[in-house]
């Protein structure tokens, strides 16, 4: 079996794959937080130490599990985000019914993205927890940025 599998009388690697959950989780729930999402810090955290706690459950019971249980409760986490990011989509009518109204789709995404570093954080694989971390957070701040910017830049073309 893989070298992910630990056993479950080695707290140091539990408390350490939890911990990473949460504060990858912690991480990007914050940055929804502070833009008064309602998926916020508590959200986030809560999906990403809930992946990791069905990953750890196979690992730790890989012994009397098949090699392919992991792949099982990752489908399993990757179906029921689905559900948790579908209550998070709105689609509000508009007064004009030609152009309706989505909302929430950035943050039933950052669901996703937390449910999946809360998985990789679970396996211990920590390099891909904090790279998937930075890039999700740069993709949360950095872009909404540069969308904002182009956006200014349309409607002053707009404007003349």
């Amino acid at each position: 079996m893989a070298s992910y599998l630990i056993h479950s009388d080695d707290w140091q690697s539990i408390i350490s794959r939890l911990g990473l959950a949460l504060l990858m989780g912690g991480a990007i729930g914050w940055n929804r937080q502070r833009r008064r999402k309602s998926a916020g810090l508590r959200t986030h955290m809560l999906v990403s130490l809930g992946a990791a706690l069905f990953v750890l459950i196979p690992l730790q019971a890989s012994f009397a599990m098949s090699a392919d249980s992991v792949s099982r409760v990752i489908q399993g986490i990757a179906a029921g985000i689905g559900f948790l990011g579908a209550g998070e989509i709105l689609h509000l009518s508009r007064h004009d019914r030609s152009r309706p109204m989505v909302k929430g789709l950035t943050s039933a995404a950052s669901i996703w993205v937390t449910a999946a570093l809360g998985i990789v954080s679970g396996c211990g694989w920590w390099q891909l927890a904090v790279s998937g971390t930075v890039l999700t957070l740069l993709t949360l701040s950095g872009i909404k940025k540069l969308e904002e910017a182009s956006m200014i830049r349309a409607d002053e073309d707009c404007d003349q």
